[in-house]
């Protein structure tokens, strides 16, 4: 959860300075803030549970491509001012529903993160979905331009859902829920918020992953860490 934020984060923080308009420009910087501060909380989470006397800076500065567990969705590319809003809905719509599920965690720490996050999240989800009806039912060029979007990008949202040997873990001790259970949950916003924006769903159910068990990698995230940690390798443990 801590990676996924992170590096959206990031890529949506790319946008400031540089959005079509003023309230977009702040918006995105608002919603990768929200995304980074959820990054805190998970990251945290993690490191104390590990044990290592890492914190979330340390996790998020000092790790390499290969130690990161985030979708490859969120990986990609800003793209044009369509493929971002695209790409920020398909990940609240799954997002949204992961953090509800999340709510009920045996783990009063992970509960306590979801219930938080939700609220943030919830704002997200129905900006982009605005957003995304009305680019796409919008112009013949706004509706060409999310139609191209939702092409490149709905092959990431198989990965949402995958299962692995962490998953199976966790669903066993009530931690988190098993990844397909909110399944039904994205689809029938996806499908709702589609038919209104009058786009189509693409055909086929492949699928890109790798990227939340580790196992591979877009070559993006390697330049989202140089860019986001040269820093930290140019002054170790610099400080304000």
């Amino acid at each position: 959860m801590g990676d996924n934020t992170l590096v959206l984060g990031h890529r949506v923080s790319e946008w400031c300075g540089i959005a079509p308009v003023l309230e977009e420009d702040i918006a995105l910087a608002n919603t990768a803030l929200d995304l980074i501060g959820q990054t805190t909380l998970w990251l945290n989470l993690a490191g104390e549970i590990e044990g290592k006397g890492r914190d979330a800076d340390a996790l998020a500065f000092r790790r390499d491509v290969w130690d990161f567990r985030n979708v490859l969705l969120v990986e990609q590319p800003n793209g044009d001012f369509g493929q971002t809003m695209m790409r920020q809905f398909l990940f609240d719509t799954w997002h949204k529903a992961c953090l509800g599920a999340l709510m009920n965690s045996s783990h009063d720490q992970v509960a306590a993160i979801a219930e938080k996050s939700l609220k943030e999240v919830t704002y997200h989800l129905e900006r982009t979905t605005d957003t995304v009806i009305g680019l796409g039912d919008g112009t013949e060029e706004s509706h060409q331009y999310m139609q191209k979007a939702l092409n490149r990008l709905y092959p990431y949202v198989g990965e949402f859902f995958v299962k692995d040997p962490v998953d199976d873990a966790m669903v066993a001790v009530g931690i988190a829920p098993d990844p397909i259970s909110v399944r039904p949950t994205f689809d029938m916003v996806l499908n709702a918020v589609l038919t209104e924006a009058t786009l189509s769903k693409p055909d086929g159910e492949f699928t890109h992953k790798g990227g939340k068990s580790g196992q591979r990698h877009s070559e993006h995230l390697g330049h989202i860490l140089t860019q986001m940690q040269w820093l930290q390798h140019a002054y170790p443990d610099a400080t304000w």
